[in-house]
């Protein structure tokens, strides 16, 4: 390879290191052309940038980083290497389980630049699969943060409605006054009859 041509990947691989804030080393030999290929559209739509490299130009790059924790990266450039550069740190490591799950052998982390920290081994997918973005721990903190307050509103809101409810109850309820017993009617008095008159007496008949 011609030194200028050289010069050209080195500026290459140092302006992605520059654009994307994480990277995974990968291993991805042996992939046939129809699994290469659903690999890079996979990468394509998560916004993952997949990029076969020498050992010896990353190595030239890496070494030339004013990063130290990078630098500890070298010992993972063996064999095949492709660069996954991402601005979502747990990206490539999802794609990677989903595919596994899907039987493809490959590709296997070897390293990865995640969040200002330095991950060797292959071992190590699962935690970077893991990795949530500042945004989403924000997020979990906000509502970790809420959710006592939501509980203090939710027991509030259930006591208002029970006694909300309860007055319900009672006005619902008619008010049980005695009412007032009707007089008994009076039995009309009995009339009284009319004395019978008595029969004048018979006179006795004169002696002759």
């Amino acid at each position: 390879m011609k030194k200028e041509v050289k010069g050209q990947i080195i500026e290459s691989i140092s302006a992605q290191l520059q654009q994307y804030p994480n990277f995974y080393i990968t291993d991805i030999a042996g992939l046939n052309a129809g699994q290469t290929s659903r690999l890079r559209r996979e990468c394509f739509n998560e916004g993952i940038v997949l990029s076969v490299v020498k050992n010896t130009l990353f190595t030239h790059v890496l070494k030339a980083s004013e990063n130290e924790d990078m630098k500890s990266l070298i010992e993972t450039l063996v064999g095949n290497t492709a660069i996954m550069y991402t601005n979502v740190p747990a990206a490539p490591g999802k794609l990677i389980k989903k595919l596994q799950r899907e039987g493809f052998a490959k590709p296997v982390v070897k390293g990865a630049y995640v969040q200002d920290c330095v991950f060797i081994g292959e071992d190590k997918l699962d935690q970077l699969a893991a990795i949530k973005t500042r945004e989403e721990l924000i997020g979990d903190i906000i509502a970790l943060l809420q959710s006592p307050i939501q509980r203090v509103i939710g027991g509030l809101e259930n006591a208002s409605e029970g006694k909300a409810d309860d007055e319900k109850v009672g006005a619902a309820k008619p008010a049980e006054a005695a009412a007032p017993e009707a007089p008994a009617a009076e039995a009309p008095a009995e009339e009284a009859a009319p004395a019978a008159e008595e029969a004048p007496a018979a006179e006795a008949p004169a002696a002759e």
